[in-house]
């Protein structure tokens, strides 16, 4: 099966390019499912109700998250609703919504962990011990799972990478919103990239409007950060995927405008 995983959308702009270019690439690239990152979707920092219900009739199957995702309060009661959004697995017990998914795809059945990372972050559960948890778990319904690490250092997603090499179809990297070319097989099949870039402007800085952050980072004044409009690219890596065994068979990156 093919899968294809778009890196955090952002804003408007991001949600306008889903709308007008998701379903052509869909069926130009053969996928069988997308799964995309939309903790910016909505003003570029959280998600509603409404956003993750057009992104999804737009497209998308399954929404991941991070940090952001508890930004619109309006989103703790979807989360509990839903099997198409989730949140990352590694935050305390009782938080609202799951950390991972199981959705079906035609005949197949595809899992989907949110896992989010501690370096350079706020203090949650291990993500180490939660993500590989919870892909045993998975692993009893399906063999194809896909997990978003949503974190800020690069050695932190790469050490998931290898911890999870074997358990997981792929680990792919989200939150820094630029994407590295470090995309390939691990040595036990999972497939691998440190962050897949960002859906939205490309010309800006992190999807923010260039002069505001310039402005900020010359002055250390507060800022007010403007979601940019230009540019607009989907970001992110199409994976395949044997269906008998959950190894991941290619890994490619994708820039889309």
């Amino acid at each position: 099966m093919r899968l294809l995983f778009l890196g955090d959308i952002v804003g408007s702009p991001g949600r306008g390019i889903i709308e007008s270019r998701l379903q052509a690439f869909r069926s130009q690239k053969n996928i069988d499912v997308v799964v995309a990152n939309g903790e910016n979707a909505a003003g570029g920092s959280g998600l509603t109700a409404k956003i993750a219900d057009e992104l999804i009739n737009n497209g998308v199957d399954i929404l991941t998250s991070g940090d952001h995702i508890w930004k619109k309060r309006e989103i703790y009661k979807y989360l509990e609703t839903t099997n198409r959004l989730v949140r990352p697995v590694n935050y305390p017990d009782g938080s609202p919504g799951k950390g991972s998914t199981v959705v079906d795809v035609g005949d197949l059945k595809v899992g989907v962990i949110n896992v989010i990372g501690r370096v350079f972050m706020d203090a949650v559960d291990c993500p180490f011990v939660k993500a590989k948890k919870e892909a045993e778990k998975l692993r009893e319904v399906t063999p194809i799972i896909l997990v978003d690490v949503h974190a800020e250092a690069t050695s932190e997603k790469v050490a998931l990478g290898w911890h999870l090499d074997g358990h997981v179809s792929a680990v792919v990297g989200t939150h820094t919103h630029i994407q590295t070319a470090d995309e390939r097989i691990l040595p036990k099949g999972t497939a691998y990239i440190t962050d897949c870039g960002m859906t939205g402007p490309y010309d800006s800085v992190i999807g923010r409007r260039k002069e505001s952050i310039l402005e900020r980072f010359i002055t250390q004044l507060p800022t007010r950060f403007e979601v940019a409009s230009e540019k607009v690219e989907m970001h992110g890596v199409i994976v395949d995927i044997d269906e008998k065994t959950g190894k991941a068979t290619a890994i490619v990156r994708v820039q889309a405008s």
